[in-house]
Parts: C-alpha cells; structure tokens; sequence
C-alpha cells in the first residue's frame, strides 16, 4: 500500500480506500467487520460510507467495529461520510440546505458513534440551495470540529469550479476531494471534471473503478448474466445494466485488460484497479467488495503499477469517443496553441 495525501490537505490516506455501500446488504456485519480487519491490516487507511447506504446500516456497522477494536486500530482510519440525499420522506429530508446537512451529519455521528468523522463529502450538487449556504454550512463543521476536511461527490466541471471560487471569494474553508465515477469503461471524466481537479488543487477518489464487475471479467459478451453477481440477480441494474453498458467497446476494453493481466500474471482487476489509481489527480481508489476473498485480491493492486507499453494499450482500447467539437479532433485543434 502506498499513501498520499488528500489533495491539498496534509492528511495522508492510503492509495486504495475501503467502500462500504455493500455493508449491511450484500456483506453481512461478520462479512463487513472481516473486510475492515483485513483493510486495516493491510496498511489500508481510508474507509467511505454514506447516510444512504443500505439506509444507515453501513455506518452502524462501521460504528460497531469502531466500538469492539483497540484504538491502536482504529486510530489509523481516515473515516469518510456523505451526506445530501433522502433519509426522510419530507422536503427538507434532502438536500444541501443547512438544515438537511447539520440533522443528516449528526445523525451519521450518531450512527458511527463518533464525535467527529475526518472528511464529510456532499454527494451531489444541489440546485436549489445557494452555494454560500451550504459552504457557510460545511465551514461551520469544520470550526465546530465535526469535521475535519469536505469533499464533493458526482460534481460537474463548472459545479466543481464555481464552489471552489466561491468559497475562496468568502474566505471559507475549501473541498480537498471529489468523488467521482472513473475507470476504463468511463472515462468521459477527462475532458472536463479531471482538468478542473487539477486547477483547483484536488484529489480524486474514483468509485466504481472496475465498471461494475465488467473489468474483473466475471461477465461475458452476448451471454446475460446470472447466478450470485449484482447483474446475475438483477442485469438492468443501474448504470452497469448488460444492454447499457455491454457494448462493442466495453469488450474490446474487457479483451486489453485481460491481455494486460495475462501477460503479468496477475488478475483482472487488479489491472483495472491499478490503471485508475496511478491516473492524473486521484489520491485513493475506492475498492467495494461482497466478499473478503474479493476484497483481499482487489488489494494486491496496491503496490502494482503498470509500464508505458500496458498503459498504452489500455488507453488506446479504453479512449471515449468524442464528437469533433468540443473534445475531438478539430476542437483540440482549435484550442492548440503552437509555440514552435
């Protein structure tokens, strides 16, 4: 495992970082306790879970385990929460209003059974709440002690641009990180979310590094899914559904992975995993696991780095498609600037 920091922060955090959304669903809590164990014992230090996942029950969960281990332990995780989306069925139950934000913090708090979590991460923009009031608002964290760092989750380019200006404009505390979807399979993020990240000094944390299953090869062209996977049980699952995601490009991506992790003797995912961690702008992968066994060959990618040749392989099988105006040819084109 290797460490860099958040961002422009000094906290430094591993460079593979712990999901938690199948706590309490997927994993069990003796399942989810082994996967923090061996996390932790493996030099792994950020752990990310979120208000919503399996409704609370993953931060109850990691709240348990907090409880039941030395704090040698436990005062190695860097602890990452979100909040913004629906606990409660009523209108102020979402959001990032001041009032949604400081009763859903305090109830991740209370959840976690901690009196502070280390970075708090709004988990989407929110058009209807005025950027100074959700920055006065995270700011107000941040002097209160309840938290100690804020990040931003599945922000646009110019969302992400438009509250670091705004937040340096009013002299508040500023995000250190961004989470956003990246891996071979979704690599739109390049044109202009990762270049934002850069200018603004940010870490990325990708989740959904593997594509949803497809980067690890446990699915198959033109054979639907089934049996114990999240697309064997349900194939028009979210953004990964097989009849979205399956497409000629995905396989050729799925043909250069498995010819990368082939030739090095290693897995899939381990490929795919170690491809997205070493890309411009991301401080820490965040891996998520149904099982220990997923979990502990996912973590081997933590000292794999791949050479120019792989890289480039990749790349070339994994580049998005770009209409010519503004991210394909002409418009590179008319953005370039020759100084020769």
């Amino acid at each position: 495992m290797e460490y860099r920091t958040l961002g422009r922060s000094g906290c430094a955090v591993s460079n593979l970082a712990l999901g938690t959304m199948t706590f309490g669903t997927e994993s069990d809590e003796g399942v989810s306790h082994a996967q923090l164990d061996a996390f932790v014992e493996s030099g792994g230090t950020l752990v990310d879970t979120a208000d919503v996942y399996s409704k609370g029950v993953s931060e109850e969960i990691i709240g348990r385990w907090f409880a039941d281990r030395p704090d040698d332990v436990t005062e190695r995780v860097v602890l990452a929460t979100k909040g913004r989306f629906a606990t409660v069925p009523e209108p102020n139950g979402l959001g990032l209003s001041r009032r949604h934000l400081t009763r859903a913090l305090d109830a991740s708090l209370r959840r976690l059974g901690r009196d502070h979590v280390d970075l708090y991460q709004v988990h989407a923009f929110d058009a209807h709440t005025p950027l100074d009031e959700t920055l006065r608002t995270l700011d107000g964290f941040v002097q209160q002690g309840k938290i100690r760092y804020y990040g931003l989750s599945n922000f646009t380019g110019w969302q992400l641009m438009k509250l670091v200006q705004v937040a340096a404009a009013l002299g508040l505390e500023g995000p250190v990180t961004l989470q956003p979807q990246y891996s071979l399979l979704v690599r739109e993020i390049e044109w202009e979310i990762v270049p934002a990240v850069l200018d603004a000094g940010l870490g990325m944390l990708p989740w959904s590094p593997l594509g949803g299953g497809y980067l690890s090869g446990k699915y198959r062209k033109d054979q639907r899914p089934t049996g114990d996977t999240r697309l064997g049980e349900d194939p028009d699952r979210g953004m990964e559904a097989y009849d979205r995601r399956g497409t000629e490009r995905t396989w050729d991506v799925v043909a250069a992975v498995q010819e990368v992790a082939e030739a090095r003797g290693v897995s899939m995912a381990e490929v795919a995993l170690a491809w997205v961690t070493d890309r411009p702008g991301v401080t820490s992968t965040i891996l998520g696991a149904r099982t220990l066994e997923q979990l502990e060959t996912n973590l081997r990618a933590g000292d794999l780095h791949l050479d120019a040749a792989e890289t480039e392989r990749l790349d070339a099988a994994s580049t998005p498609l770009a209409a010519d105006y503004p991210y394909g040819e002409l418009g590179v084109q008319q953005r370039h600037r020759d100084l020769g």
